[in-house]
């Protein structure tokens, strides 16, 4: 049975209280149980994608020590297949993807220059710009919080057959963005969030 990423998230359209325990089991991969993932390897699914991707960026890394600079434009390629997964979440991440892949994009059209992570922030902080809006440095935070924001919202989906979507979302946004936001944009997801828009 092939797990494909937008099942996962079927259920947005249903409340926490909605849920039956049936869905639960039909939604989720026991960690118990076992199931025939033979046919997963003949259609890769966007999460399986990225996986691969990142799965390689870690032996790089491994392989050359922490130490290494890791290729800018290598880092955005992995980073690029992220923003399929903010599309498969649905309205609520809409601007999360939009400045995502803008951030990448941008990421991407600077490795021509830089060449590698560390030059970009080798550069800002010579320059005393790593604060400032627009600069390098910061569009790599946000990628990196983007990336985080994903990780922990799948965390939180998976951990417990009590979190739907929307717990999981509240909670990966409070610990990953929320405390870089501003109280007007931490403002309007919350009024998203009660609204029922997540």
């Amino acid at each position: 049975m092939a797990l494909k990423l937008c099942s996962l998230f079927s259920r947005t359209e249903r409340s926490c209280e909605e849920k039956s325990p049936n869905l639960v089991a039909r939604s989720r991969i026991s960690r118990d149980e076992e199931y025939d993932f033979d046919d997963a390897t003949s259609k890769l699914t966007p999460l399986s994608v990225v996986a691969d991707a990142f799965v390689e960026l870690s032996e790089v890394v491994k392989a050359n020590g922490f130490d290494y600079d890791l290729d800018l434009k290598t880092f955005c390629d992995a980073c690029s297949l992220v923003s399929h997964l903010f599309g498969c979440l649905g309205k609520p991440f809409k601007f999360a993807e939009l400045d995502y892949r803008s951030k990448v994009s941008d990421l991407a059209e600077a490795s021509e220059s830089y060449g590698t992570l560390n030059n970009i922030l080798n550069f800002d902080v010579q320059n005393d710009t790593v604060r400032v809006r627009g600069s390098l440095s910061r569009y790599l935070r946000r990628v990196r919080q983007g990336l985080d924001l994903l990780r922990a919202l799948f965390q939180n989906f998976v951990s417990s057959d009590d979190t739907c979507l929307k717990e999981a979302a509240s909670t990966a946004y409070a610990k990953t963005c929320a405390p870089y936001q501003t109280w007007a944009v931490r403002t309007a997801v919350s009024m998203n969030r009660h609204k029922g828009k997540w």
